[in-house]
């Protein structure tokens, strides 16, 4: 049992770092400049969390 959890652990882990360097190379070297424009023609980036408070505590 304990090499099983010793093997997810490292999958895991390695998930992590993967995740961690995709992250790094789309985002902040601009890998994909077509990426970024569309995530910013749909509006993913903007923060509109204020609409969304509003109407939930709206009564």
């Amino acid at each position: 049992m304990k090499r099983i959890e010793r093997i997810i652990i490292k999958l895991v882990v390695i998930q992590a770092i993967f995740l961690f360097l995709c992250q790094i190379i789309f985002h902040h070297l601009n890998t994909f400049p077509e990426l970024k424009d569309l995530t910013q023609y749909e509006g993913v980036n903007e923060e509109n969390f204020s609409k969304v408070l509003e109407t939930i505590n709206s009564p």
